[in-house]
């Protein structure tokens, strides 16, 4: 067992000694949550119908809802971020050397995979200490209970990435992909407002919501900052995680990846 070891402590050393040396990674993926949070929330509240008078804890009523969301799109971006990282490994010949390693490629994965949920679980607490100095609490256990939410749902986005850094062949190809994943995951979900309001609108965007693994993943840290579990979503989180992971490692199978078209 100690080679294991070695390896998931060499993996995960590296990848956070690549996002210390990369600050701008770090405050880009704060600002951008923030900006949802301080500017955007005014108008998606008087799009809900939500009050924005006094008392103050109705003012803040959908900023307390959406910080959830938020933390799920650090979680997002963080692993299509990973992804790209990934693409640019492969592409500089270092991805197949890790392969090359005499372990099982499934651990190999997962050691990388474990490094960037660690990486997004610290940026998910510094925005949600941000939201406390902002006034948008939690009960002091829920900080702890979340963290088994913010594990599983790092390691599903994070397998996500994982799967499709092993179809993108070029590095310029990236953000097209990414952006096709990442935009329609996030509005098309219950990271920004309840599925209840999407079904007044169209019952089909609310049946795409629903099945949105990224919905599941939301609901899952909401239900654990307030010290519950939400069963249903644990279980899609946990289907959709061994899916994904499955998909990449079969990606990344040395053999598959030695095929050449005929002719």
């Amino acid at each position: 067992m100690k080679p294991y070891f070695i390896a998931l402590q060499a993996i995960v050393t590296r990848e956070a000694l690549r996002f210390i040396q990369q600050r701008g990674r770090f405050i880009a993926a704060l600002v951008r949550p923030l900006v949802w949070l301080f500017v955007f929330a005014a108008g998606f509240r008087a799009a809900l119908g939500l009050s924005i008078t006094p008392p103050y804890q109705t003012y803040i009523q959908y900023e307390t809802y959406i910080v959830p969301g938020l933390c799920g799109m650090i979680m997002l971006f963080n692993g299509m971020q990973s992804s790209l990282s990934l693409v640019y490994d492969r592409e500089m010949g270092s991805m197949r050397l890790l392969l090359t390693a005499p372990l099982p490629r499934w651990w190999l994965l997962f050691c990388r995979l474990l490094g960037s949920t660690i990486i997004s679980i610290a940026q998910v607490y510094t925005f949600l200490l941000i939201a406390d100095l902002y006034g948008l609490r939690w009960p002091t256990l829920g900080y702890l209970t979340v963290l088994p939410a913010l594990i599983l749902t790092g390691l599903m986005l994070g397998a996500l990435g994982l799967a499709l850094s092993s179809f993108i062949k070029q590095l310029e190809n990236f953000a097209g992909v990414m952006n096709f994943v990442i935009f329609p995951m996030f509005f098309l979900s219950s990271a920004l407002y309840p599925l209840w309001k999407m079904a007044e609108s169209s019952e089909l965007l609310h049946d795409i919501c629903a099945v949105n693994p990224f919905t599941h993943g939301v609901e899952l840290i909401r239900f654990a900052l307030h010290q519950q579990i939400n069963l249903q979503s644990t279980l899609w989180v946990l289907l959709a995680t061994l899916c994904f992971g499955a998909l990449a490692i079969w990606g990344y199978d040395p053999a598959r990846g030695m095929k050449r078209p005929r002719g």
